[in-house]
């Protein structure tokens, strides 16, 4: 299956270990990771930059291999995830930017153009994230309230 707005084919990418269990490397306990993952996230880093971080610095190739567990369901059972998905909140955060781009640069209808292709996307997965029951079924991407939401 091919990219959503890009002629790309893009399946090019690493593959996980086919083994479930940790490596005879990796020595951290599952404590030990629960403890850097709720220390990063109060922190206020988000599920993704606590995997790279505990990647680099600790050495943890894969939480879920050494916890049981994924970092975002360990965050929802401390009570630290945040509202919104990840995915989601990027996409706002993008179309807020560009709104912004096209204040000073009212031209600029490239920009106009991708503006429309993000917040189609943010649509669609917002609706994908209501049937998910992980948003409210009131919850409503606007334009005019984005900002308030990123910052």
């Amino acid at each position: 299956m091919g990219r959503m707005h890009t002629p790309g084919k893009g399946i090019a990418r690493s593959s996980k270990p086919y083994r479930r269990t940790p490596p005879s490397w990796c020595k951290q306990t599952t404590a030990d990771v629960r403890q850097e993952i709720i220390k990063a996230a109060k922190k206020g880093h988000t599920p993704s930059q606590i995997g790279v971080t505990l990647r680099d610095s600790m050495g943890i190739p894969q939480v879920v291999s050494i916890t049981g567990s994924k970092i975002l369901r360990i965050l929802k059972q401390e009570g630290l995830a945040s509202e919104l998905p990840e995915d989601l909140y990027h996409l706002i955060k993008k179309a807020v930017n560009i709104r912004k781009h096209l204040e000073r640069n009212r031209a600029d209808t490239d920009s106009k153009f991708r503006l429309i292709l993000i917040e189609s996307r943010v649509h669609r997965l917002s609706r994908y994230y209501k049937t998910k029951k992980v948003l409210a079924p009131t919850w409503k991407y606007e334009s005019s309230t984005a900002s308030a939401l990123v910052s």
